[in-house]
This record gives C-alpha cells, sequence and structure tokens, in this order.
C-alpha cells in the first residue's frame, strides 16, 4: 500500500469489490477456487501496470539523481 492511496481512492481498474473472493463466508467449503482464463487476463493486466509504473518510477529515479553536466567555457586551468 502506497501512501496516497490512504488520501485517494485507487484509480479505477486496480481492485474490484465485486469481485474480491478474500473474504469467507460460512456456506464456503474447504475446495479451491477454479482459474478461468477472464483471472488469467485479470492477473497479465495488473502485472503489466505494476511493471510500467515501476518502469516509470526507475526513469525518475535516475533523472533525479544523474550527475549535472559540467559548465564549459572557462578557461583551462594551468594555462
Amino acid at each position: 500500500m502506497n501512501i496516497f492511496e490512504l488520501f485517494e481512492p485507487a484509480p479505477a481498474g486496480y481492485h474490484d469489490e465485486e469481485r474480491d473472493g478474500s473474504v469467507a463466508r460460512t456456506t464456503d467449503s474447504r475446495r479451491a477456487n477454479r482459474l478461468t482464463l477472464a483471472h488469467i487476463n485479470q492477473l497479465r493486466r495488473s502485472n503489466d501496470v505494476k511493471q510500467l509504473e515501476h518502469e516509470k518510477k526507475l526513469q525518475a529515479v535516475s533523472k533525479q539523481y544523474t550527475p549535472a553536466p559540467e559548465a564549459g567555457g572557462g578557461m583551462p586551468l594551468g594555462v
């Protein structure tokens, strides 16, 4: 969880309350849920989004921490 998620709602497509199967009910049995193609596609899309966000974050961090170019045009030392 990121800090901004506490103050702003999650962007559309990140979490679907209706399809959340993590809540246990008394009628649930011990059998495992079946993984459908829809589940696999949803996992793939969310993984793609996370990967894209991670790449953007790495680009921003590398831009922040690259050394500034040295200012040229001055007289060379030792002349």
